[in-house]
């Protein structure tokens, strides 16, 4: 072998190790880099641990603090899934529904509680209950709120007894007037049959008279009652169609016999109210024979109805001089008249009727304009009463 071909291999030796160097040099750095990157996403790693580590045990210490709320709230909750099956319900709701709520159907349980006065209230197990729900649009089950009024109720009851007892207390000297006025004019007509040289048509006339006086009599005594009384509404279910035809059936004659137009808007549909029937049809009678009595001859007594969602609105609109605003602030209460011979206590009864049903009435009135009073209830539907 010749010494430059000696030379040759050696040069290309030392290339091939300064390739080789360059390289091995490229790698440690890359090495190193890749050891600087595994370090910064390890510790990037670390924080966000800690990080999530942190949220879990604040989501934890508030799970912990929401569970002891729940289970301390006076008001009952229950958690209904999608195929509405109780998840979840709080010791308050296992004491007014019963003990191993959670697996149950919802609909079963709500179809043991007895509706009362409005259709978001109930009676379960001798308490009074209203219900509240609200969707859990994420997971699309219920949570619903059961709160026992019953309490609130009776003290609710007490109160309004207590007022009427107190509005009967402070009105016992114009009672005893009224009540003087034809138990005196009956007695002058009774005093006056006793003649015997009184003629038929007057004896007639005398003891027509006096029963229309004793007829007062009893009228005056039976709303002394019922306002004393109170409303003790019942579960009948009430067409708002038929209620209305009813009204219609005894105002209709006696618009006619005083020159008066009975008029009908709206339409009451499918519409219903649980309660009485009697003591709702009273109530209703008694705005319309108010509207009659007011308007003249050539006048119109109006009767409008309207279903607004879960409520129904019964209108009585008449086209009398109206009610004077001062007038408007006291019409409701009880022995407050305008009327001659007016006891004062039909709009009082009226209105504890709508109160008893969880409505109101409400008057609407200018001088000169006629007056219009709203009574608004609830009401539902054939579909809300099987559920």
């Amino acid at each position: 072998m010749t010494d430059s071909s000696q030379l040759s291999k050696v040069q290309d030796l030392e290339r091939a190790f300064d390739v080789f160097n360059q390289v091995s040099q490229e790698l440690t750095q890359a090495y190193a880099g890749l050891q600087a990157r595994v370090q910064s996403l390890t510790d990037e790693l670390a924080v966000a641990n800690g990080e999530l580590r942190r949220q879990y045990q604040e989501k934890e210490a508030l799970s912990e603090r929401l569970g002891l709320l729940l289970n301390a709230l006076p008001a009952g909750v229950v958690v209904v899934d999608a195929a509405g099956t109780v998840t979840q319900a709080n010791p308050a709701a296992g004491a007014m529904l019963g003990d191993a709520l959670c697996g149950q159907s919802w609909q079963q349980l709500a179809a043991g509680m007895q509706a009362v006065a409005s259709p978001d209230e109930f009676s379960v197990g001798g308490r009074r209950v209203s219900l509240a729900e609200s969707v859990l649009v994420s997971g699309g089950g219920r949570i619903i709120l059961i709160h026992d009024i019953t309490a609130a109720h009776e003290m609710k009851a007490s109160l309004e007894r207590n007022q009427r007892l107190a509005a009967m207390g402070e009105m016992a000297a114009s009672l005893a007037h009224q009540l003087r006025t034809p138990l005196a004019t009956a007695l002058l007509y009774s005093a006056n049959l006793a003649k015997a040289e009184l003629s038929d048509d007057a004896r007639t006339r005398f003891a027509e008279k006096a029963t229309e006086q004793l007829k007062r009599l009893e009228r005056l005594i039976q709303d002394v009652l019922l306002f004393a009384r109170g409303e003790h509404i019942g579960r009948e279910v009430i067409s708002v169609a038929g209620l209305l035809s009813e009204a219609a059936q005894t105002l209709e004659p006696l618009c006619a016999a005083r020159g008066v137009e009975y008029r009908r808007e709206g339409e009451a549909d499918e519409a219903i109210i649980v309660g009485s029937r009697k003591s709702l049809s009273g109530a209703l009678l008694n705005l319309l024979e108010n509207a009659l009595q007011v308007c003249e001859v050539g006048g119109a007594v109006t009767l409008k109805v309207a279903v607004l969602g879960k409520r129904v609105s019964l209108s009585v609109r008449d086209t009398g001089p109206g009610v004077a605003p001062e007038q408007q602030a006291r019409i409701f209460e009880p022995f407050f008249t305008t009327k001659g011979q007016g006891t004062g206590l039909g709009l009082a009864i009226a209105l504890g009727v709508a109160r008893a049903h969880g409505g109101s009435i409400d008057v609407l009135s200018r001088p000169g304009e006629g007056a219009e009073f709203v009574m608004e209830l609830p009401a539902g539907t054939a579909a809300d009463i099987q559920e």
